[in-house]
């Protein structure tokens, strides 16, 4: 028997067994090595989701680990192998998917929320899911792989360009790698954040941060881009002030990409978009060419990933990480360490 962290109810995670699955055809068991709590994990821990997740569900989609078994038809996978998973599931029929979006299928299963995911100590996936890691990339770092494919796609969606100013509102996990993935691009970047932690650590990457309660963000970005107004806006924050504010620092014909989740509708203001011919483009997810390429920015260090990472617990601390992070403070990123050997005689 393997262990495996379940949320079972509202502000309630256990850790308990779980029978590991013998790969079927085409698919891959693993040994997750860490895997990363995200906002998404949060969301479902305060009971945000129950109606899409059905408990006991084994939470985690940001991970890094090996191979240990390879079914039927999983050509080119040995055990031993270091591989990230990219956790999408999709029908191949629906209307996104016959238009090239699969990875916004309509019907899409999203592995670690809509299935069982990489928190436990095997865990078996589809052979299509696995995303190849050099062999010299060392796995923690590789567990923020998939968080920086987000990053990937955002700057993508928003067709950020060498010399364009880019301004980041909220500087968690996902904004600040947006802004290390739009720097990568050429751009100038800003991040606008609260919190005192996260700013110094955006500087300590060589990031400029402004802190909004001190400043007049608008006003700092019209002397920075000369009164012309930033090029990009990516809303991280998911707050009102922080749709404001992505709206307010955008130039003529700028664009805003939406990356938070608001769970309830905004107040926006459309005279601005009309009268500047603002673009709002969603970005959810990500495509493969965007793991792939995530892949590189960690390997090559453009990604700093263990700046990034707070702490490592072992499974079975994991649901008292959960609150360390809900309490925000100074917590950027936590992993869970899945391996046999951090659990010790847990196991």
């Amino acid at each position: 028997m393997t262990l495996a962290v379940r949320y079972t109810s509202a502000r309630t995670l256990d850790t308990a067994p779980a029978a590991a699955s013998e790969p079927g055809p085409g698919e891959v068991e693993l040994a997750p090595a860490y895997v990363g709590i995200c906002g998404t994990d949060l969301h479902i821990f305060h009971g945000d989701m129950d109606a899409r997740v059905a408990a006991p569900a084994v939470l985690g989609h940001e991970m890094a680990g090996r191979v240990v078994r390879v079914g039927p038809g999983a050509e080119g996978w040995r055990p031993g192998d270091a591989v990230t998973v990219m956790p999408l599931r999709w029908d191949g029929t629906c209307p996104a998917c016959r238009a090239g979006h699969q990875h916004v299928c309509q019907h899409l299963d999203f592995i670690g929320i809509d299935s069982p995911g990489a928190m436990q100590q095997r865990w078996t996936v589809p052979a299509s899911t696995l995303i190849r890691l050099p062999g010299t990339l060392p796995l923690d770092q590789a567990a923020l792989v998939e968080p920086t494919a987000v990053a990937v796609h955002d700057v993508g969606r928003a067709a950020v360009k060498d010399g364009e100013k880019v301004v980041v509102v909220g500087g968690g996990p996902v904004g600040i790698l947006i802004a290390l993935v739009a720097r990568a691009a050429g751009a100038e970047v800003r991040v606008v954040e609260l919190n005192a932690h996260r700013r110094l650590l955006a500087e300590e990457l060589g990031l400029t941060a402004w802190d909004p309660a001190t400043a007049d963000v608008t006003e700092l970005v019209q002397r920075w881009t000369g009164e012309a107004g930033a090029d990009v806006a990516f809303e991280v924050s998911g707050a009102a002030g922080g749709v404001d504010t992505a709206v307010d620092v955008l130039g003529v014909r700028g664009r805003l990409c939406l990356v938070a989740i608001h769970p309830r509708p905004r107040e926006i203001n459309l005279h601005r978009f009309f009268w500047r011919e603002l673009t709002l483009v969603g970005a959810r997810l990500y495509e493969r060419g965007d793991f792939e390429r995530a892949v590189t920015l960690v390997a090559d260090g453009t990604i700093s990933a263990q700046r990034l990472i707070t702490k490592i617990v072992p499974l079975t601390e994991a649901p008292a990480a959960f609150e360390a992070l809900e309490s925000g403070g100074d917590v950027m990123k936590i992993l869970v360490d899945c391996t046999d050997d951090a659990q010790g005689a847990a196991v």
